[in-house]
């Protein structure tokens, strides 16, 4: 699979895109990851994993980028991985960047493992997200610098509530602001259970 494959492909992934319009794509399973990774081996891409095993491995796909992409990047791979469901009240998940180029695959490693050369940045993350609309899907993203509450739907952080006890109130909640959004849709946008709606 090459770089274009994924792009044209990329909401087959986990993405989001931030607040400056750089997209995010990262893999839902160890195949995503093997495809993913495959693509973009060698490359300047900033590419981002969670500190402890449990993520899938999230990629912005462009050579420029500024802080505030990364600090996007790094809470959208935090709370998209087994730590949402692991993390205490009030507990930050630590996320690891390196680069593309920083990788590497021995036959040994399992299906959408890959080892990490070099040095990493290490990023703490709140687990919280906000639901928004991007290119006309429903999206949890990582709240941006500055980002005004009309701006999106409502916020989700981790709590008690099952997913789908997470959609039953979200549908609700959305409805009360005249919105037409599906239990499918919300599902889909939504990281692992124990979620909390702000």
């Amino acid at each position: 699979m090459n770089t274009k494959t994924v792009v044209d492909n990329y909401t087959a992934y986990r993405w989001f895109f931030t607040s400056s319009n750089k997209l995010v794509v990262g893999g839902k399973s160890a195949e995503q990851n093997e495809l993913v990774l495959k693509a973009f081996l060698k490359s300047d891409f900033p590419v981002m994993h969670t500190t402890k095993p449990g993520s899938g491995f999230m990629i912005l796909l462009s050579d420029r980028w500024n802080r505030e992409d990364l600090q996007e990047m790094a809470s959208f791979c935090g709370c998209f991985s087994q730590q949402w469901k692991k993390v205490k009240k009030g507990e930050k998940i630590s996320v690891d960047l390196f680069m593309g180029r920083q990788l590497y695959k021995t036959k040994d490693m399992k299906l959408g493992t890959y080892g990490v050369r070099g040095e990493k940045e290490t990023f703490q993350v709140m687990p919280e997200l906000v639901l928004v609309r991007q290119k006309n899907m429903l999206r949890a993203v990582p709240a941006w610098k500055g980002m005004k509450q009309e701006e999106y739907y409502v916020g989700i952080g981790v709590g008690t509530l099952s997913k789908l006890q997470a959609v039953e109130q979200l549908v609700k909640r959305l409805q009360k602001q005249k919105l037409s959004i599906t239990q499918e849709e919300i599902l889909q946008a939504l990281p692992s259970d124990k979620i909390k709606i702000l």
